[in-house]
């Protein structure tokens, strides 16, 4: 351990750090914040605050903080596409949309084999244009986040949207798939299980799953990383590979054989983070009620 802020617990992240880089909160108000993601053009941030339905935007240049979207439809996970576009996952809207450059809503996915989704939780776009997502229960299981309602399809799985339109599903070994996201080659799908939270049997842990030939498909998936303190769920990769993940005491760096490399220390549960700024080394991270920052040794990979 060192200071109040790090938790090095391998010498490689001592150069994946700044020792004199302070944390930052950015903003402070939310009942539950989600699924960052950062808009390079406008040099701004969007993110989730899934219990008051509301989307927050913070602006790089002056700091101001507005409503984005309200109501949202109790969006919770978010990303850019290959446009520029940003595609949100959707509790109460029980879809994955995306917002056009004129400001129109397109449905991507609301249905699979006629049922509709639980509750899209988290979403990446790959290289080809296609959109992988998560689809646990949480915006199902209560009022807090969504709509209580029983599950369609019986099972919360991961899915893949090609760049035609064509719905299948990719994973379906995982109680509660949650972060989701691929190494700097695209060679390996990671997700996040939570499904501690309604199995205790079900260990916290981040699975990987390499992609087969057609780019379309994963095969067998194997833990890579088991969390030690409270859950993981979102989390982003480096273009080094590193993993770094939200969990119950703050972010966990990893290796990209899953050694835990260290942590960043944060006083409040985790949920999600992404790397953004001019040179895509600024973490922001979504702590609960607030959102904080903070500069790191190591630049976000493009996906």
């Amino acid at each position: 351990m060192t200071g109040e802020l790090y938790d090095i617990r391998d010498p490689r992240f001592a150069k994946l750090i700044h020792g004199n880089a302070n944390m930052e909160t950015l903003w402070e108000g939310g009942r539950w914040c989600e699924g960052p993601a950062y808009f390079a053009a406008g040099k701004y941030l969007i993110w989730s605050d899934i219990p008051n339905d509301r989307t927050m935007r913070w602006d790089e240049q002056n700091g101001a903080v507005s409503v984005f979207e309200n109501p949202c439809r109790n969006q919770n996970g978010h990303t850019v596409d290959l446009q520029g576009r940003m595609v949100s996952c959707e509790h109460r809207g029980r879809q994955v949309s995306r917002v056009e450059h004129d400001g129109s809503l397109t449905i991507l996915a609301s249905h699979f084999e006629d049922n509709r989704f639980n509750s899209p939780n988290d979403v990446v776009v790959k290289s080809d244009g296609s959109v992988w997502f998560t689809d646990p229960s949480y915006g199902i299981d209560s009022e807090y986040e969504g709509d209580a309602s029983p599950s369609e399809i019986g099972a919360c799985n991961v899915y893949r949207i090609a760049p035609d339109g064509d719905i299948t599903m990719v994973i379906e070994d995982m109680v509660q798939p949650n972060g989701l996201g691929f190494s700097p080659d695209e060679s390996l799908l990671y997700v996040a299980d939570t499904g501690m939270t309604h199995d205790p049997d079900c260990t916290p842990r981040i699975r990987a799953y390499p992609l087969s030939d057609d780019g379309a498909s994963v095969g067998e998936g194997e833990n890579l990383m088991t969390c030690d303190n409270g859950l993981y769920d979102g989390f982003r990769v480096d273009t080094n590979g590193n993993i770094w993940s939200s969990a119950g005491d703050g972010v966990h760096c990893y290796a990209p054989d899953g050694t835990l490399l260290g942590k960043i220390l944060i006083d409040e549960v985790v949920a999600n983070l992404v790397f953004g700024g001019i040179k895509k080394n600024r973490l922001f991270i979504c702590a609960t009620t607030t959102i904080r920052s903070i500069y790191v040794n190591a630049t976000g990979s493009a996906r």
